[in-house]
C-alpha cells in the first residue's frame, strides 16, 4: 500500500490486540490501530488523529508502549481559516478543539470576548464536557486582548515574551492531558484583533512565531481571519498570510 501510495494515512481495524500483531501493523507506517471490540467509541477518534498526523491505539492497549518504526512523523500544522460568519468560525474553532480532546490531547484557545459563550456552547454540542476540561487542565479559555497586551510592545509582538508566555501555557495542558505522547491544540484570532486595528505587519509577525513556536512544542495551530477584513484585498498580504501557514481554508 505504501509503494502505491506514499501519502496515504493508515488505520487498522482488527480483531486481534496481541502487542506483538499491533507493533507489526505500526512497523508497516500505519498510524492508527483500533481493536474491534473499541471501535464504536474510537475509530472516529482515530481516523481524527492520523488525519493530524499523530499516533493512536485503542485505549484497551495502553499498558503497552508501540513505535512507529516506519519512521512517520507528526506533520508542521499551522493552519488559517477565512470565515464569511461566526457560526463558521464556531464551528471551525469548536471541531478543531473537540478534536483534540478526544484524543487525549489538550487545547488552548484564545479567543475575542464576543465569541467566548458562543464556543462553549458549542463545544457541549459536540459532547465535549467544558466544565470537567477546564478544571483538569487539559482546556484553557483566554481572551485574544488580553494575551495580546502580555507580549505587544510598541504595536509588535515582543517574541521573547510570547514564546515565554506560550511556553507556560503549553506545558500546563500538556502535563493535564491523558494521551501518552500528548500535543496541544492551539487556536486563536489575536492576529485578526491586530489586523482591524491596522497593524497587520505585527499580525504576520505573529504569524511567523506561531511557525517557531511549532518548531520547538508539540503544537497544532489554528488561526482565523473574518471576511469582513477584506485581507483578500491587500495582495502582498495576504500573500505573506497564506505563506505561514500549512494549509489555508476559506468558508
Amino acid at each position: 500500500m505504501r509503494q502505491l501510495s506514499p501519502s496515504s494515512k493508515i488505520v487498522f481495524l482488527s480483531l486481534y490486540n496481541s502487542p506483538d500483531v499491533v507493533q507489526g501493523a505500526l512497523s508497516t507506517g500505519a498510524l492508527g490501530y483500533v481493536h474491534k471490540t473499541d471501535a464504536r467509541s474510537e475509530l472516529l477518534p482515530a481516523v481524527d488523529a492520523v488525519l493530524r498526523g499523530r499516533q493512536f491505539v485503542s485505549s484497551s492497549l495502553k499498558d503497552y508502549e508501540f513505535t512507529n518504526t516506519a519512521g512517520e512523523k507528526a506533520p508542521h500544522r499551522h493552519e488559517v481559516q477565512f470565515y464569511s460568519d461566526d457560526a463558521v468560525f464556531l464551528d471551525t474553532f469548536a471541531r478543531f478543539i473537540a478534536v483534540a480532546l478526544k484524543a487525549g490531547d489538550a487545547a488552548i484557545a484564545v479567543v475575542a470576548e464576543s465569541h467566548r459563550d458562543g464556543l462553549v456552547l458549542r463545544l457541549k454540542t459536540l459532547g465535549v464536557d467544558v466544565d470537567a476540561a477546564t478544571q483538569q487542565g487539559t482546556y484553557i479559555q483566554l481572551d485574544a486582548a488580553d494575551k495580546l497586551s502580555t507580549f505587544m510592545v510598541n504595536d509588535m509582538p515582543d517574541a521573547a515574551r510570547f514564546f515565554e508566555g506560550f511556553s507556560n501555557s503549553i506545558q500546563s495542558a500538556s502535563k493535564a492531558a491523558r494521551a501518552r505522547h500528548p500535543r496541544v491544540a492551539i487556536c486563536g484570532e489575536g492576529v485578526a484583533l491586530l489586523w482591524a486595528e491596522g497593524k497587520r505587519e505585527a499580525a504576520i509577525r505573529i504569524e511567523q512565531l506561531c511557525n517557531d513556536l511549532a518548531k520547538t512544542h508539540k503544537v497544532d495551530i489554528l488561526c482565523a481571519y473574518p471576511f469582513s477584513l477584506h485581507v483578500q484585498e491587500d495582495e502582498d498580504a495576504f500573500r505573506s498570510i497564506c505563506g505561514e501557514h500549512s494549509a489555508v481554508y476559506s468558508q
